[in-house]
């Protein structure tokens, strides 16, 4: 037998034997959540008949698939890992970031969720080309590739710390099979099954994300919810003891900059394509930003309780180099019942997957549409959809890689790097992609121009180098705290707070003028160029005719195929009734109660809507014949 397999062989041995605190019944939980998910690709296999149903469901689904998934796609295991050791660390303030994410879904609701819907394309970097020409969109493909690519190994490797701290897996281990696994799931069943399970993962994290949350406040070391706001340090409610006011603020604003721009632009369009029309894309978009505000609330009670259970989490995480990146998983099993912390764990594999799985599929399609129809001549929508599901194969083990590559990164917490990312790389991206839907009067060359710019602002703002161990920057960020007359030198934190922020405001501002400027040199565009801008202008004006432009729709099938998932899952949920009393007290049974019961509550509306809507859909059948 091949070592590194005979090595994840005992690995999972030692952590089944040997963990003290997950239960058969957590197995059995973790097992179903694999075998549950692994049959979607089956199920929902024959709705993609070709690449158009493969990326984007062939622009037949309904806004509450869609909007579900939106929600979970915009965020992963990170979220409970890196975000979670922040709300340890500081408290409330990292809330702000997920508020910021509502904000922005808002605004898809109010102006472009509709707009994105009504362009009409497969893959979102087929608007770019259709707006800004031919060679944006080769630039913006071969941008946007290794940009997801690095994010979607930043959730990976997140979710790996998460295996680690509960299994006792070896972190390297656990990315190659967990990324495996989510090769699989994303190749076999296109976007179809990508959604669906996106809605069944959304209700599990929710339940038990609640449930959690609940347990937590009622632990007797917390005492609800004004006994969690005396016990925390004062600083998780008081944000400007970790730092000075003009950080903090400058931090809050920059937060909701940043989301606006990272969820309005042509690249995130890709939420809203798989929809049957704009009305059903404003829905979808409401949906994620509710379910954006309800969020935060329940997900960073438990990593703030841990700060009260355990100041210092070295202490019961010896083996973890940021022991604070688990505070919610120890939070977890300081209340959750036998059974129970399984279906977090299978929460947690839901949004990391949800996302990597949509992040796959998204690139697959950004490639095949926009790249590799462009070289081959005539290929078929049924060999481009076999092409799709090579690439995002492909893609999936570059992920991996890459997230073995971020592990050993030394000096950087998942937090710091997802938002530092952010901020030099995609915020310059995104740019262009958002006012070029707006604003029609610039040439070609003033989308690729504005990255450039962009990328070299951050550039100048972030590169250091080091002489006799001292760090020197192109731009030294002293200025900032001499502006403000800070008496002393900036803290760590404080450092990487400002690394964050200001590329992101200078790139706003600078990339925003250089777009704007560019129009000045429009009136040059060849006559074919404004054409096609005009003609695409045109059509995000043009409302769906979803009979002529689709055809039969499937929402029934939809409806019921869903609402009979929901109903297994939660029916499994509902057996954790049945653990023994003298292993699970009546706060663990009515935890089952209420997760099962949510998630085949939900399955029943969806099951007994379907029939509403198949008796509509025979009727329109009948009008037209």
């Amino acid at each position: 037998m091949p070592k590194i397999l005979q090595d994840i062989i005992d690995s999972f041995t030692s952590a089944f034997t040997g963990n003290n605190f997950l239960t058969i019944y957590d197995y059995i939980a973790i097992a179903f959540f694999f075998v549950f998910m692994l049959a979607l690709g089956p199920i929902f296999k024959r709705y993609s008949k070709d690449d158009s149903d493969f990326f984007r469901g062939g622009g037949q689904m309904l806004w509450w698939m869609v909007g579900g998934s939106a929600f979970m796609c915009q965020f992963s295991a990170w979220t409970f890992t890196g975000a979670a050791g922040k709300a340890y660390n500081d408290g409330t303030l990292i809330g702000l970031l997920f508020f910021a994410n509502a904000v922005g879904f808002f605004i898809n609701y109010l102006w472009f969720a509709p707009r994105f819907r009504r362009m009409r394309v497969v893959s979102p970097i087929e608007g770019v080309r259709e707006r800004f020409g031919a060679v944006n969109e080769q630039i913006f493909t071969w941008l946007q590739l290794p940009m997801s690519l690095v994010y979607a190994a930043i959730w990976l490797n997140g979710l790996a710390l998460f295996a680690t701290a509960v299994f006792g897996f070896d972190i390297t281990y656990t990315i190659w099979v967990v990324g495996v696994l989510v090769i699989v799931l994303s190749v076999s069943g296109g976007s179809w099954a990508i959604c669906a399970g996106d809605f069944v993962q959304l209700l599990i994290l929710m339940a038990v994300s609640i449930a959690t949350a609940f347990l937590v406040l009622g632990h007797a070391d917390i005492g609800g919810i004004s006994g969690l706001v005396e016990k925390v340090p004062s600083h998780h409610f008081n944000w400007s003891e970790v730092a000075h006011w003009e950080i903090i603020w400058l931090w809050i604003a920059c937060t909701f900059v940043h989301k606006l721009v990272n969820l309005n632009n042509m690249q995130d369009s890709y939420r809203y394509l798989n929809v049957k029309d704009e009305k059903q894309s404003r829905k979808a978009a409401l949906l994620a930003s509710v379910l954006m505000l309800v969020g935060p609330v329940i997900w960073f009670i438990p990593p703030m309780a841990a700060r009260v259970f355990s100041p210092d989490l070295a202490v019961e995480f010896p083996a973890i180099e940021k022991p604070h990146e688990v505070a919610y998983v120890f939070a977890a099993m300081k209340v959750l019942p036998a059974g129970m912390m399984g279906l977090l764990v299978c929460g947690l594999f839901a949004a990391t997957i949800s996302s990597m799985d949509s992040g796959l599929n998204r690139n697959a399609g950004i490639f095949v549409r926009c790249f590799y129809q462009r070289v081959v001549k005539d290929p078929s929508p049924r060999h481009l959809l076999r092409v799709g599901q090579v690439a995002s194969a492909l893609f999936g083990v570059f992920i991996i890689l890459i997230a073995i590559f971020i592990n050993e990164l030394k000096g950087f917490d998942l937090f710091d790097l997802m938002m530092m990312f952010s901020g030099m790389i995609a915020i310059p991206y995104a740019i262009p992609l958002m006012w070029g839907i707006i604003f029609k009067n610039t040439p070609s060359w003033s989308g690729w121009s504005t990255v450039l710019i962009g990328f070299s602002v951050s550039f100048a703002l972030t590169y250091n180098w080091e002489v006799d161990g001292v760090k020197n920057y192109i731009i030294d960020p002293t200025w900032f705290g001499d502006w403000f007359g800070f008496e002393d030198e900036m803290s760590t934190r404080e450092m990487k707070d400002y690394l964050y922020f200001a590329p992101i405001y200078a790139n706003v501002v600078i990339c925003s003028v250089w777009f704007f400027f560019t129009g000045f040199f429009n009136k040059f565009s060849s006559s074919q160029y404004r054409e096609r801008v005009d003609k695409f202008f045109k059509a995000m004006n043009t409302p769906i005719d979803f009979e002529t432009e689709v055809g039969e729709g499937k929402d029934s099938v939809q409806s019921k195929t869903l609402g009979i998932l929901c109903l297994i899952y939660g029916s499994f949920v509902l057996l954790g009734v049945l653990i023994p009393q003298e292993t699970n007290p009546i706060a663990g049974r009515l935890a089952f109660l209420f997760c099962g019961g949510l998630i085949a509550g939900i399955g029943l509306l969806l099951f007994r809507a379907s029939k509403k809507q198949a008796v509509a859909e025979d009727a329109t059948t009948d009008k037209t014949q």
